[in-house]
């Protein structure tokens, strides 16, 4: 297939794209920068430079390709919003080239988006926040129209994705440490965060995009749960500084912004997904790339949608 790629040059668009054309597609990647359209190059696919948010030039590029994976998105806490707000026109405009056409598009969400049933680890089958109670479920909102329209639809919902690089949210706890010179944690640690290994990722997204249902969720989770304990003491054994444990009210001077996402369980499965595309995790787990971190202080750290998932309270 040819397929065009949103976020080609980012964190998973960079594995992304060359496993695509490793396993026979034609792969065109959409960037803004000389150096991202280099590395598409050099990784075997097309470049259509652009801005995702240039919706005329986004119609053009997608026009041409059979099949569409957006993984773009700015994950800019202080303006998620506006953020959420335009991923929604962006899934509308590419919704509109699948009208009558053959095309599917396979758009990124995240499994921190889910409101669990059962008050435990978020399924496939669980439905997701409302817009007006967090910003972010508006791609999840623009995914529900267009497969009510009969579009060929497919989701896959993002853990904390990890490298030695990266590692979704929990990259800013590593950011914090180092800034710190110490570790936290809430209370006993025991709340948790959902993971994958990027090559695993990528994975699932050929997956979904070769042999997905239309209107189904997949939850890219190789790991359901990790203690933010156990998260705490990985880090501090790879920066060589102090573990300690806060209580909520001292986490807003250590965490900030982040103090409320800090304290949630966010366990999530991908047992329904291991099962309908028989995706099989094999990559390291998350607290292993935190053991062996790369420590370049100057490594970008967001990268993934598992970050997404509280209650609704802690979201206006």
């Amino acid at each position: 297939m040819r397929v065009l790629i949103t976020g080609a040059t980012g964190f998973i668009g960079s594995y992304l794209t060359p496993h695509l054309v490793r396993a026979g597609h034609q792969v065109v990647g959409l960037c803004r920068s000389d150096a991202g359209a280099d590395a598409i190059v050099r990784a075997g696919a097309e470049v259509s430079r652009g801005d995702v948010n240039d919706l005329d030039h986004l119609r053009t590029a997608a026009l041409s390709a059979d099949a569409i994976i957006h993984a773009a998105f700015n994950h800019d806490i202080t303006r998620m919003k506006e953020s959420s707000e335009d991923d929604r026109k962006v899934i509308a405009t590419l919704g509109e080239l699948l009208k009558g056409a053959s095309r599917r598009l396979v758009i990124t969400s995240g499994t921190g988006l889910i409101r669990s049933e059962s008050g435990g680890i978020a399924l496939e089958t669980d439905p997701h926040f409302t817009s007006a109670q967090f910003a972010r479920a508006a791609t999840e909102e623009a995914a529900d129209e267009l497969i009510a329209s009969g579009a060929q639809v497919v989701i896959v919902r993002l853990p904390q994705v990890h490298d030695t690089r990266k590692q979704g949210r929990i990259s800013v706890h590593v950011e914090l440490a180092r800034r710190n010179g110490w570790v936290a944690y809430i209370d006993h640690g025991a709340n948790r965060v959902p993971a994958a290994h990027v090559s695993d990722v990528v994975e699932l997204f050929r997956l979904a995009l070769e042999r997905g249902e239309s209107g189904a969720r997949y939850h890219a989770v190789a790991e359901e749960g990790i203690a933010m304990r156990e998260v705490a003491e990985a880090i501090g054994a790879s920066l060589r500084v102090p573990v300690r444990s806060v209580t909520q009210d001292e986490a807003q001077k250590y965490f900030g912004a982040l103090a409320n996402l800090a304290a949630q369980d966010l366990a999530a499965s991908g047992a329904l997904t291991q099962q309908k595309l028989a995706w099989m995790p094999r990559g390291p787990g998350l607290l292993d790339d935190l053991r062996n971190l790369d420590n370049d202080e100057n490594g970008e750290s967001h990268s993934s949608y598992g970050v997404l998932r509280s209650t609704p309270s802690t979201q206006k």
